[in-house]
């Protein structure tokens, strides 16, 4: 679920600072912080990656890619802590995802209706059996986010998987808070009434769809293993 944004300067303090000291543990290739920076970011990168590409292999060499830049960048210093790790992190997140999504209609382009059952990464998605509400109700879900233009699903994910706040969303996206938080509220609006049309409400509270609901399987919400590790 989404990071609140109510939360307090002391507790936001707190965090920051806990992070910190991970990470320079973990740049000194200590591995304890390495499992815990893992296990603090991990899902939430994971189930960014799933709510793409719905795959649980897949999303999990996006994850582990994406730990292996971390791992890199802060063993030769190139990354430099100011508070900012989890818009940084999402960045890097948000570039695999896109990488994904351009490779994946290259290959749609250049074999169209060749392209085998096991290569589409919405294969598993689109075969699974419905056989209760509650599946039927996240299968009309994840096909009205596909539905939607690339910049507002982008930050419906950054918000509701990445579990970012608006302003790291801000930091990530380099856009003014403010602009952050129209842009969110549009997104919702047009995915709430797309799904009405499909016959489901979206309440005011509720998030568009949480990690493990848009994996689309119990296993898909589980922290990919704790690996890259520094050597």
């Amino acid at each position: 679920m989404s990071t609140s944004d109510s939360n307090s300067p002391t507790s936001e303090s707190v965090q920051e600072a806990r992070v910190t000291a991970l990470l320079v543990r973990a740049a000194s290739r200590d591995q304890a912080a390495w499992r815990e920076l893992i296990g603090l970011y991990g899902p939430r990168v994971f189930a960014m990656a799933n709510s793409r590409c719905r795959n649980d292999h897949i999303a999990e060499e996006i994850t582990q890619g994406v730990f292996a830049t971390v791992c890199t960048k802060l063993g030769t210093g190139e990354y430099e802590e100011k508070g900012r790790f989890e818009s940084w992190l999402f960045r890097i997140t948000m570039n695999r995802v896109r990488d994904l999504v351009r490779q994946r209609q290259r290959t749609q382009r250049i074999l169209g209706n060749q392209l085998p059952a096991e290569d589409d990464l919405d294969a598993a998605a689109k075969t699974a059996p419905i056989d209760d509400y509650r599946s039927q109700h996240l299968a009309r879900l994840r096909a009205t986010l596909d539905q939607l233009p690339e910049a507002d699903r982008e930050i419906i994910e950054l918000r509701h998987h990445g579990g970012l706040s608006f302003k790291q969303m801000s930091d990530l996206l380099g856009e003014p808070l403010g602009t952050l938080l129209a842009r969110h509220h549009r997104a919702i609006q047009k995915l709430r009434e797309m799904l009405a049309d499909v016959g489901i409400e979206l309440a005011g509270d509720q998030s568009p769809a949480s990690p493990a609901q848009t994996a689309g399987s119990p296993q898909s919400a589980r922290p990919p293993p704790p690996r890259p590790r520094p050597t």
